[in-house]
């Protein structure tokens, strides 16, 4: 058996639900700035900031970007962060078995004050929060999922991903972790290639059950 040491938890959508307020936020910039493009807010789903800047943003626009990252910026202040259902007894679950717990996420640091302010109890919740900041490159390398596991002395294979974009989920096996896929913010179906489990939330899961899975 392989023993399971470290848990790396994307943020949006895996920790928090909070993929519905982005949709809103972002289907009005895109409104404004793409009307030819509808649906646009779905197809960025899980990329970067930088990554949506690059692809949608650029040419004459960009000159536009410091003014939707500041609307950004206001909107993340204020937004509410609810907990998935059910994710604070499995991540409680999971510690008092000694499974390391990190958040590893593209969000940026006043991104996560926001949060912390929101929920002054959520750095005590894991063992290391990994930011934007943290890394050279975004996911989907597997970049901030590798220097997770070594932040824990960990190989990758002794870890497991929790993500929903589908960016996130193939960081998580370009990195050679066990990926548990949340259907939070994609589909099932269009979850399951690219995770060995999915979940629409963390109800019914505990540690017993993810080191079953994960030494099956």
């Amino acid at each position: 058996m392989t023993q399971l040491k470290a848990a790396l938890f994307d943020l949006d959508g895996v920790v928090f639900d909070t993929e519905p307020q982005y949709t809103v936020f972002w289907g009005g910039q895109c409104r404004l700035y793409h009307p030819e493009h509808l649906g646009l807010e779905q197809e960025i789903k899980g990329s970067t900031l930088d990554q949506i800047y690059d692809r949608w943003w650029s040419g004459p626009l960009e000159q536009e970007r410091e003014a939707v990252t500041r609307r950004l910026n206001d909107f993340e202040a204020q937004m509410g962060f609810e907990y998935i259902e059910g994710f604070e007894a499995f991540l409680s679950d999971l510690r008092s078995h000694g499974v390391k717990t990190a958040v590893v996420t593209s969000s940026n640091q006043p991104k996560m004050q926001a949060v912390y302010r929101a929920h002054p109890e959520f750095q005590a919740l894991f063992d290391a929060i990994l930011t934007s900041e943290d890394f050279a490159e975004s996911k989907p390398s597997p970049d901030c999922y590798l220097k997770a596991a070594k932040r824990f002395g960990a190989r990758s294979e002794e870890c497991v991903v929790f993500e929903d974009s589908i960016n996130g989920l193939k960081s998580g096996l370009a990195a050679g972790a066990f990926v548990v896929g949340l259907a939070t913010t994609n589909p099932l179906e269009k979850i399951k290639e690219l995770s060995e489990f999915q979940a629409i939330n963390y109800e019914g899961l505990s540690y017993d059950r993810l080191n079953g899975l994960f030494n099956k």
